[in-house]
């Protein structure tokens, strides 16, 4: 190595040029990243597609500030939810049980599981909706296959959590390269992308957007399930405990900035090709087929596989987070195989039944609206918690912003809801 660096006409001294070292840091790094790739996937969902691409149809790039503060918050929540299972062991569901109540656990479970299930639901549609566009198949079929392949991919968990983890970054990387591509073929105005997202600017008829955009981004599931995800990494030394938060931190900002990167290349992509050709575009389906006759076939295909790795692994990541639910809060032993269909199976029913998927997908936010609160509180509250968390328990700093930043959000899930309520959406 020396020798190497010598004749590059390079410091010998340079400890940063050490090639075995550069190595064993990027496998102990390696050996951390994961969780939050799993996690990210409910910030990439059939959801967010939607909000994303009305947003940018409808008011080009005045939102982007939007997602950039969204990201920020849930970078914060997924850190206090990592940091819950690194240095206890227990999940969220978990702790509940132990701290509350039993009439407010039961609660909780109740409220946790029409989550999941309202979830599961929304990403299933997705998968769905992918199947149906991308194959040409009627949507009872793309039902049957999504349902297969989601089970396919839960069912890995049996030869470990990284074999999970593995297929569902995989798909979070079709997702990104092709919204990525997308974007640069879109030939976007970089300027007002720039512009738009440190500069917030709201409209009276952007409100409703803006708040769907932001009260869709932090999903009560993956609050629960992150504190699950990173167990199998731990080993209970405190030191340990304590690298591992590190490089769970580096974790959720990798994975959490990729998923920001695709929320607003979808924003991006929709305001240079559909709002600048004066296209609103209000659902899924119809973006993939207005894209097509604006930007060719291929592009439209690479949305609908965008979807569709959208939808599949945003179902898994469903499922598996009602696993957790479904065992948690009030200790009922439910086998693995029966949680895995409770979660999965209203979205099939409502598929066979008919019901429009967009009105579905609709009516799954508004459940989730409801359930965020259940989450967030609780994962505050035991965080804060020293003799639970020790030495990792809440700052005073870390309290105040956390309970500013869940003010935040459930104030802006209750207008989204009042909304929707009202008949204003």
């Amino acid at each position: 190595m020396k020798e190497e660096q010598a004749a590059a006409g390079l410091p010998l001294d340079l400890p940063g040029l050490d090639g075995e070292k550069i190595r064993a840091k990027a496998k102990g790094l390696m050996k951390y990243l994961g969780p939050a790739f799993v996690v990210s996937v409910a910030y990439m969902d059939p959801g967010n597609f939607g909000t994303n691409i009305s947003g940018g149809s409808h008011f080009g790039y005045n939102l982007l500030w939007v997602i950039l503060w969204s990201n920020v918050m849930a970078i914060f929540v997924q850190i206090l939810s990592a940091k819950l299972g690194i240095a206890t062991g227990g999940n969220l569901p978990d702790h509940c049980g132990r701290v509350f109540s039993r009439p407010v656990n039961w609660g909780l479970w109740s409220v946790a599981t029409v989550a999941a299930m309202a979830t599961d639901l929304a990403e299933f549609l997705g998968g769905v909706l992918g199947f149906h566009l991308l194959l040409k198949i009627p949507l009872a079929w793309a039902a049957v296959l999504t349902v297969v392949v989601t089970y396919t991919i839960c069912h890995l968990e049996k030869y470990g959590h990284r074999t999970v983890e593995k297929v569902i970054t995989a798909m979070v990387a079709v997702i990104s390269i092709a919204y990525v591509w997308e974007l640069f073929i879109a030939s976007p105005d970089w300027r007002q992308a720039g512009y738009h997202l440190a500069v917030p600017m709201l409209t009276p008829d952007s409100v409703l957007v803006a708040v769907g955009m932001l009260g869709a981004t932090v999903m009560p599931h993956v609050i629960y399930l992150h504190s699950y995800l990173v167990q199998p990494r731990r080993n209970g030394d405190l030191a340990d405990c304590r690298h591992h938060l590190k490089m769970a931190k580096l974790d959720v900002f990798i994975a959490m900035n990729m998923a920001f990167v695709v929320n607003a290349a979808m924003v991006i992509v929709s305001a240079a090709v559909f709002n600048a050709n004066g296209y609103e575009v209000d659902s899924i389906e119809g973006a993939y087929q207005t894209l097509g006759p604006l930007l060719g076939e291929f592009a439209a295909a690479a949305f609908g596989a965008a979807l569709l790795a959208s939808g599949l692994s945003s179902a898994t990541v469903g499922t598996i987070a009602g696993q957790v639910i479904l065992g948690g809060f009030v200790g009922l032993d439910i086998p693995i195989n029966i949680r895995r269909l409770i979660t999965m199976l209203p979205g099939f029913l409502i598929i066979l039944a008919g019901v429009n998927p967009i009105i579905a997908l609709v009516l799954s936010q508004v459940a989730l609206s409801f359930a965020l609160p259940a989450a967030v509180i609780p994962l505050m509250l035991v965080t804060s918690r020293r003799e639970i968390m020790g030495e990792f328990a809440n700052s005073r700093l870390t309290t105040a912003v956390g309970w500013v930043i869940v003010s935040l959000i459930v104030a802006l899930n209750c207008g989204l809801l009042y909304l929707l309520v009202t008949g204003q959406a």
